[in-house]
């Protein structure tokens, strides 16, 4: 047994650009488990600043000065930031009250229509089980109250950390744009000297990972502006807060698309019923879905991305399970980290074992 661990560790890190690659890895790791809570300013501002630096160089490419392309890129970005939080945010909070509000009323007119099953089609259904199913439902609906309570309770408990962050985080991209170069210079002072590896391996994430992300934010603008056009046009309630859900679910592929559509039928039904315009509303929404995973993500996401659909769902459950919300959204980015050290590890390992026999 101490034989096989012997081989296959020298095997696998006799290379010291591999240690160095796998020093490096589990030394983020460990620092973003450990301390991930207290240093989210900190990742959030590079995470952000990361995003931006393809703008700014883009400007520099266009003769404009880096400390002017850096102030105008920020300017850009904290405009849009205002204006979701004062524009968009209150249109949704409204839209979001209102639902609740009508929940009792759509919960009542769901009973009446459960009610009505068993004398339809009593070979499938029988009284018994639609009051189970509708005490069922209450109980739902009672958590669901419950649960967004405490959820506002705990997201006023955090205005003032959001304040913090509305001033601090701004703050440190300014300077990590700014000062790049010098901030690049001095991490390169803790890294190891033999980082050959290191470098093939971030020169192919770093592409598929910026583009990917900077993507996706377009990707969730249109969809999200396409599906309020197409909700508002045909009158649905709640168009607003449809269309961002339906926007952000891009972020969760293929699962996302099909749990937003429970709330979007729901809608529609409790509007409509089951009518044409109950039809019309379904096959608009599977369009919009038709033509983002075929038109819309190739382009965005050509040659970025190439992981099996497996891989992609595993990395979101995965991911999301250890970092929540921001372990979703960087899913993808993190699985394709992955598969470029994968990819990067047997070339070098194997060469060595070469070097070695030769």
């Amino acid at each position: 047994m101490i034989e096989l661990v012997r081989a296959w560790y020298q095997r696998h890190f006799s290379d010291p650009r591999v240690v160095s690659l796998a020093l490096l890895l589990l030394g983020g790791l460990a620092l973003i488990l450990l301390v991930g809570d207290i240093l989210a300013p900190l990742l959030a501002a590079m995470i952000l600043t990361y995003l931006l630096e393809g703008v700014v160089l883009k400007l520099q490419a266009h003769h404009f000065p880096r400390l002017l392309a850096v102030v105008l890129v920020l300017l850009g970005a904290l405009g849009l930031t205002l204006f979701l939080l004062l524009g968009l945010v209150p249109l949704l909070s409204n839209q979001i009250t209102e639902l609740i509000r009508e929940l009792p009323h759509m919960v009542g007119r769901a009973q009446t229509y459960l009610l009505t099953l068993p004398t339809e089609y009593p070979e499938l259904f029988n009284e018994q089980q639609m009051a189970e199913l509708i005490d069922s439902l209450r109980g739902e609906i009672g958590s669901l109250g419950q649960s967004f309570v405490s959820f506002s309770i705990a997201s006023a408990g955090n205005l003032i950390t959001f304040g913090i962050y509305l001033i601090l985080v701004p703050t440190l991209m300014f300077f990590m744009l700014k000062d790049k170069a010098q901030i690049l210079d001095w991490m390169r002072g803790f890294m190891p000297d033999n980082r050959s590896l290191i470098k093939e391996v971030w020169h192919e994430v770093d592409i598929k990972i910026g583009n990917y992300v900077r993507g996706k934010f377009i990707e969730i603008g249109i969809i999200w502006a396409v599906s309020y056009a197409t909700f508002f046009v045909m009158g649905l309630n709640y168009a607003l807060l449809l269309s961002a859900l339906v926007g952000v679910s891009v972020i969760i592929p293929y699962i996302g698309a099909i749990a937003v559509t429970i709330p979007v039928a729901l809608i529609a039904f409790f509007q409509w019923g089951v009518s044409a315009e109950l039809l019309y509303l379904l096959i608009a929404y599977q369009v919009i879905q038709v033509l983002d995973g075929n038109v819309l993500v190739p382009v965005l996401f050509s040659e970025v991305v190439n992981l099996h659909p497996v891989a992609i769902i595993a990395a979101v459950v995965f991911f999301g399970g250890i970092w929540g919300a921001w372990g979703v959204f960087f899913a993808i980015p993190l699985a394709t980290l992955v598969q470029a050290v994968l990819k990067a590890w047997p070339k070098f390992t194997e060469a060595a074992q070469a070097a070695e026999e030769g």
